[in-house]
């Protein structure tokens, strides 16, 4: 009997990709309904899917035979890690299939915020062509110091697109690079709080764990330049929310640009919608149209390494090893 691959999906048209590409030998099931995942667990090897898939005891107790959990996410919080060790089931992230859309992300954040483009495209739709009265504040990437709180495989990604606008980038990670591969990055090492300091842009990059959980607060806030802003396509956690808002109502940073929030979604009261220095996205970094085919080419590629005997690859940091 061929192994059997279960692959959940977010719509029928990415289940028409992952049927496309799933390898031959084996027995693979594509859905794209959560509620159908209970009926197809029966033999279940290899489970392909987001996050979001509850998988506690009770669910590896069902699945005896299962080797491999194999994410088309890069964010593994909502996954129950205990579950999963206590099972002795390996869990792999997507491999950074989607980095260079969260890296691009990042950057086009970079620019709304700096150059105000949301209350541009508003003047320019409502009939005010050059807006009521003088333009705002707007800044330049070029020579801004960009500081990169996190440098795993996003991280470094968007290191590399600011070169080309000129920006000096330096970085902050608990796995520090060598000094020959941060020259070869072409980055520096900064302790967080100097980061904070020296920074006109940081953008987060980090998982979210008891260590990253708001690591960025009032007192990190209050480091930062009053022309400086933040980036968040990472997890909404990972900054204070409240401290957050109170330092962009105040103007005591620039601006900021989230993808992502405490709650999601955000509740309609939430105070971060009624302020004209931070733009908003629908934590819609990651998944683009062209990032669909490099999840499943991952996904499919790790459960074939995982049933010739090898290790998996990406497996998460808390359970390598």
């Amino acid at each position: 009997m061929s192994p059997k691959i279960l692959v959940s999906c977010p719509s029928a048209e990415v289940a028409a990709i992952a049927r496309e590409m799933a390898p031959k030998g084996f027995d693979t099931v594509v859905i794209h309904n959560d509620a159908e995942v209970a009926s197809h667990l029966s033999g279940l090897e290899y489970m392909i899917c987001y996050p979001h898939i509850p998988m506690s005891d009770a669910f590896y107790q069902t699945v005896p035979k299962l080797r491999l959990v194999q994410l088309l996410s890069a964010g593994y919080d909502n996954v129950d890690l205990e579950a999963a060790r206590r099972a002795r089931v390996p869990v792999s992230n997507n491999g950074g299939a989607n980095a260079i859309s969260v890296s691009e992300h990042a950057l086009m954040l970079m620019l709304t915020v700096y150059r105000k483009v949301i209350w541009q495209h508003g003047s320019v739709s409502g009939g005010r062509w050059r807006g009521n009265g003088p333009a705002p504040r707007m800044y330049e990437l070029h020579d801004k110091t960009l500081g990169i709180v996190g440098f795993g495989t996003i991280g470094r990604k968007v290191a590399r697109l600011a070169k080309p606008f000129g920006m000096h980038v330096q970085y902050f990670d608990i796995a520090r690079l060598s000094e020959g591969e941060a020259d070869a990055h072409g980055v520096k090492f900064r302790l967080l709080r100097e980061l904070l300091r020296t920074s006109d842009i940081v953008s987060l990059h980090v998982p979210l764990n008891d260590s990253t959980r708001h690591m960025i607060g009032k007192d990190e806030l209050e480091l930062m330049k009053p022309n400086a802003i933040i980036i968040n396509t990472s997890r909404g956690p990972v900054i204070d929310e409240a401290a957050l808002h109170a330092h962009l109502a105040a103007g005591r940073i620039f601006g900021a640009g989230l993808d992502v929030f405490d709650r999601e979604p955000p509740p309609s009261d939430n105070p971060l919608f009624r302020l004209d220095n931070v733009v908003l996205t629908a934590h819609f970094a990651g998944p683009t149209w062209d990032n669909h085919v490099a999840r499943f080419r991952n996904a499919f590629d790790n459960v074939q390494r995982v049933a010739r005997g090898e290790p998996p690859l990406w497996v998460v940091p808390e359970l390598a090893g």
